[in-house]
């Protein structure tokens, strides 16, 4: 049982190192602290490596242990989280290729199954959800401080409660947390209400370039470099910018390019039938079947052709 071979090798790592993805957002830096913060309480070495993330998550206990570098050359364990590809991780896969074990744990329907060990589950709304079975088999008490992380990655991934894959197990955790004292008000507000300025700058862009195609079943939107250095945009200011053309009524897909090195990140969301990660699992990404993403290396017009007609194809 996979379950079992991750308590193992646990217990007997004595240096431990934690990944997430690239660009993180709420359920990958949830997920790392919440692992984070419980290894502490078995008495474990940890390393978070996470170069960039959103001030958003400041809040959270021990943000400020996540750290640019690992402080070793080889970790007898690397601990995987909210990542569905190795290629994903944030630019560090050497951390995790030269550690002595590996473990991946996940909620992405297109996980490589990259790591010795593997603990998927593609119905889970979130990986920290996931992480409350993890760290319950390891008899790891879920306090206020893991709560709060682990809280703050089923919100964000869950789109606050509204995102189909949202579960009775969900709302029951949920409950527990309140009860323990939880501020869920509180996370909720930071993670999904309160937006930075520049957010809010690139927000009004996105609108005013708003396109609605093919009978406005797919809203089209995009920012650039030159953009987010106007308005002075730092890590995770662009985040929640792909649901704003979701949110318009008869919109099946929305569309959102990030401009990047030589390309364009895309970011797709879909409301009722469209399995988007299908779409980008043509140009080598992937995610969920209602959120996934991918990067295109080419200008901006063309990664709009060939994105639209690729969605087309899914469009009844």
């Amino acid at each position: 049982m996979t379950l079992d071979n991750i308590k193992e090798e646990i217990q007997k790592a004595k240096n431990i190192v934690l990944l997430t993805h690239e660009s993180p957002d709420g359920d990958a830096i949830g997920s790392i602290l919440a692992m984070y913060n419980s290894l502490l309480k078995i008495n474990k070495n940890v390393d978070m490596i996470v170069p960039e993330y959103s001030s958003v998550y400041n809040f959270l206990p021990n943000a400020d242990k996540m750290q640019k570098e690992g402080k070793k050359e080889e970790y007898d364990l690397a601990i995987a989280l909210d990542c569905g590809d190795i290629k994903r991780l944030n630019g560090f896969a050497k951390y995790f290729e030269d550690a002595k074990v590996t473990i991946n744990i996940d909620h992405h329907g297109s996980n490589t199954m990259f790591a010795d060990y593997n603990f998927v589950n593609p119905d889970a709304p979130a990986c920290c959800q996931i992480l409350i079975t993890v760290l319950e088999f390891l008899n790891i008490e879920i306090d206020i401080q893991i709560g709060t992380c682990l809280l703050t990655g089923i919100i964000t991934d869950t789109g606050g409660f509204k995102y189909p894959g949202t579960s009775s197990e969900t709302f029951e955790f949920t409950s527990e947390l309140l009860a323990m004292g939880v501020n869920v008000a509180d996370v909720y507000k930071k993670v999904l209400e309160v937006k930075t300025k520049p957010n809010f700058e690139l927000t009004k862009r996105v609108m005013e370039r708003m396109e609605f195609l093919e009978d406005s079943k797919i809203a089209f939107s995009y920012i650039t470099k030159k953009d987010e250095e106007e308005v002075n945009a730092k890590t995770g200011d662009h985040e929640g910018l792909v649901d704003i053309g979701r949110c318009v009524e008869g919109v099946e897909v929305s569309v959102f390019l990030r401009e990047c090195e030589q390309g364009f990140k895309a970011s797709l969301r879909s409301n009722t039938y469209v399995n988007v990660s299908d779409v980008c699992l043509m140009f080598g990404g992937g995610g969920h079947m209602r959120a996934a993403g991918c990067v295109i290396y080419a200008p901006l017009e063309e990664v709009k052709v060939r994105i639209i007609n690729e969605i087309k194809n899914y469009l009844k």
